[in-house]
């Protein structure tokens, strides 16, 4: 069972890392996330892809779903959540996490994820849109902008030299496999985590969050966005882990 937590308000002071009663429960399941995504991506870059035929146009989607997982992951070690009991090695799972799902620097993305969470929706909001480009893709753009660096996208391209040249691994695999996936996740986690939650209302935001959840249901949430569409929830108790969303969905709906 969830208990409920009074919800933080704009007043409260959000700390990186709070405790959380589900042991090493948070701990196994960033292990096995990692772990399907490391053994899938080795398998898929080392298979002849000539003999995959259609099932490429379902293998491509599944490992964008693994991408994702990495990145919601790293989101719940920014909380403090993957391993409450010990904040080392809750950060380094964090920092493998990132590093894995596209070479991110994880201390950059936790201060900037807390100051999301500060101040929602507005000018401050290092995810939040610059008020002119609202629509989907500009806003996305202005986004990825905001978080990639030229170091990062040089590291991107030296490892996939060495894959290719090195490794041998063909470039089909690495294009189909590893660099379309990790794109594909990228706007799956925009969508899903930032446009359609952050996107202003008709009737205007609700503070303090400014945060809207996608009510559907729990294992279309999950196949989605590993219930990050439950953003309101999210950010009204940012010390519950993503697999204790919908618990938290449930009781306040």
């Amino acid at each position: 069972m969830i208990q409920l937590e009074q919800p933080l308000n704009h007043q409260t002071k959000l700390t990186p890392l709070l405790k959380n009663k589900s042991t090493f429960r948070g701990l196994f399941i960033a292990i096995f996330i990692i772990s399907v995504w490391l053994i899938s991506l080795v398998f898929l870059i080392l298979v002849d892809i000539s003999k995959l035929n259609f099932w490429i146009c379902i293998l491509i989607p599944w490992q964008a779903f693994l991408y994702t997982g990495l990145f919601i992951t790293s989101h719940d070690a920014m909380h403090g959540l993957v391993f409450p009991q010990n904040s080392k090695i809750n950060h380094l799972i964090g920092r493998l996490s990132l590093s894995l799902y596209a070479l991110l620097p994880y201390q950059k993305l936790l201060t900037k994820h807390w100051l999301h969470h500060r101040n929602p929706a507005s000018q401050i909001d290092p995810d939040f849109h610059d008020g002119k480009h609202k629509s989907f893709w500009a806003w996305y753009c202005n986004f990825m902008i905001n978080y990639w660096s030229w170091g990062q996208m040089i590291a991107i391209t030296l490892s996939y030299q060495f894959a290719n040249r090195i490794l041998h691994i063909p470039h089909e695999n690495l294009i189909l496999f590893w660099v379309f996936p990790s794109l594909l996740s990228s706007l799956q986690l925009f969508y899903f985590g930032t446009f359609i939650p952050h996107s202003e209302p008709i009737r205007g935001y609700v503070q303090p969050h400014c945060a809207q959840t996608i009510d559907c249901p729990t294992w279309l949430s999950f196949i989605t966005c590993y219930h990050f569409g439950y953003h309101k929830e999210h950010h009204e108790y940012p010390h519950v882990p993503w697999w204790q969303l919908p618990g938290i969905h449930k009781k306040i709906k």
